[in-house]
């Protein structure tokens, strides 16, 4: 006796069962979506209604309550935060600049070092000095450091840079920073 052989069951792939999944899916919804539905509400007019076997009195008092009922509310502003605006400000970006930097701009203040003050007629000159070893001459107004800084005073022992920010709040603040001179022993250098 001869067995009889069935023929195999084609099994779907599991990117084809997922095509007809979301196909029949988009199709189910199409059909939904497509129906009659309820027609939409008609809006009533403002305005007196007639009335029909009413008394005027009783006409009266609707009104009184249909005009309480439609008093339109107005928000006042004033006083009161903009509920759309962030609680915190964050700092805006620096604007691109059409200057190009100077070099004492491109290092942080804690990079450069002062190595000496010169006393002029015109005012104190400061002499700082990079890590590589290159110095720079430093005056009152000079912009130095990589937060716009400007030096602000140049004195006997020190460099006094301004640096102007903007806080969490939005308030401009300043950063008063000084480079220090450093005072070396008359025995020579340590």
């Amino acid at each position: 006796m001869k067995r009889r052989r069935f023929p195999q069951k084609r099994r779907m792939s599991p990117s084809l069962k997922n095509r007809f999944f979301w196909t029949s899916l988009l199709l189910l919804f199409l059909i939904v979506s497509c129906g009659e539905g309820n027609p939409p509400l008609s809006v009533a007019k403002k305005g007196p209604q007639p009335s029909l076997g009413k008394n005027k009195s009783e006409s009266v008092k609707t009104d009184v309550k249909k005009e309480a009922e439609t008093e339109e509310y107005a928000y006042n502003p004033t006083g009161k935060p903009d509920p759309f605006k962030p609680f915190l400000q964050l700092t805006p970006m620096r604007q691109s600049r059409s200057v190009p930097l100077t070099p004492l701009q491109k290092y942080e203040l804690g990079q450069l070092k002062l190595v000496a003050v010169l006393s002029t007629p015109q005012g104190n000159v400061g002499l700082v000095e990079d890590a590589t070893g290159k110095g720079y001459f430093v005056k009152r107004g000079t912009l130095i450091g990589k937060n716009d800084g400007k030096v602000s005073k140049v004195m006997s022992d020190r460099v006094i840079v301004e640096e102007v920010f903007l806080d969490v709040l939005g308030q401009k603040k300043v950063n008063e920073t000084s480079l220090a001179l450093n005072k070396v022993e008359e025995g020579g250098e340590k």
